[in-house]
């Protein structure tokens, strides 16, 4: 079995102080994607360059507190993608591939953190500019290997994938136009959604994120903005999956998935 966890920080240095790598240590992933590390080089490097035994690679944001994302893996990968090709948001540190190549298959591992759009136009439009470059990046990809995108996409897909969807139609994380990039990317963009694919009619248990405002986590009023997006033939071997809320390390909880197939 191979197991992977997904999950936002919200700044590495406030997730490790909470417990995270005593967590990562007896939850015992293979790969754990992790997304808004708020941090550079220097303050990871002797600190945070290794989890729980796991080695850490890292695509940080040019502005400092800001983004980053990093993947801690077991498995060394044979080539490491930092970026997309985007020259507006590759500076923001938001993807990381680390693709596992043998003779038999190229299969890689991602980590995403898309936008968000909730302070303002301004970002939100950055918000649909990001998600007009990721689709055909992902779409030639997928011509080219097998890979999961793990990570904080910053849309709740469905009504089912939050609370009080009807009041948030109009807000970002829930607008039409991002429903609709989710659902082409799931339709003919041939991308499956592995946590629905194992639980399609989950609800109050699916949510990955809360607001810190009215008591939000407490009363369990979130949003499912975390994913595992992989294509076909990865998905297929899905076995389990866990969103782990026993302790709380960032406003975002740890979703985990089992696959039935090693790297």
């Amino acid at each position: 079995m191979y197991k992977l966890t997904s999950l936002n920080l919200n700044g590495i240095r406030s997730a490790t102080s909470k417990g995270l790598e005593e967590w990562i240590r007896k939850s015992a992933p293979d790969c754990i994607c992790v997304q808004e590390v708020k941090a550079q080089h220097g303050d990871v490097h002797g600190k945070f360059h290794a989890l729980a035994g796991l080695d850490g690679y890292f695509h940080y944001a040019e502005k400092k507190g800001y983004s980053g994302v990093a993947i801690y893996t077991r498995q060394q990968p044979s080539e490491v993608v930092a970026g997309f090709g985007s020259a507006e948001f590759d500076p923001e540190g938001r993807y990381l591939e680390l693709r596992f190549d043998t003779p038999a298959y190229k299969r890689s591992i991602i980590s995403a953190y898309f936008p968000s759009g909730s302070s303002g136009d301004e970002r939100q439009q950055a918000k649909f500019r990001f998600l007009a470059a990721m689709y055909p990046h992902l779409q030639r990809l997928q011509q080219q290997r097998e890979f999961i995108v793990c990570g904080d996409v910053n849309i709740a897909h469905q009504a089912i994938d939050l609370k009080n969807w009807k009041s948030n139609q109009k807000n970002s994380g829930f607008l039409p136009e991002e429903r609709a990039w989710m659902t082409r990317l799931l339709g003919d963009g041939g991308l499956v959604d592995v946590y629905r694919q194992l639980h399609p009619a989950s609800t109050d248990a699916a949510y990955t994120w809360w607001s810190n405002r009215g008591q939000a986590y407490a009363k369990n009023v979130g949003w499912r903005l975390d994913y595992h997006l992989a294509t076909p033939a990865l998905a297929a071997g899905a076995q389990a999956a866990s969103i782990y809320k026993g302790e709380k390390f960032s406003d975002h909880a740890p979703l985990t998935i089992e696959y039935d197939w090693h790297l």
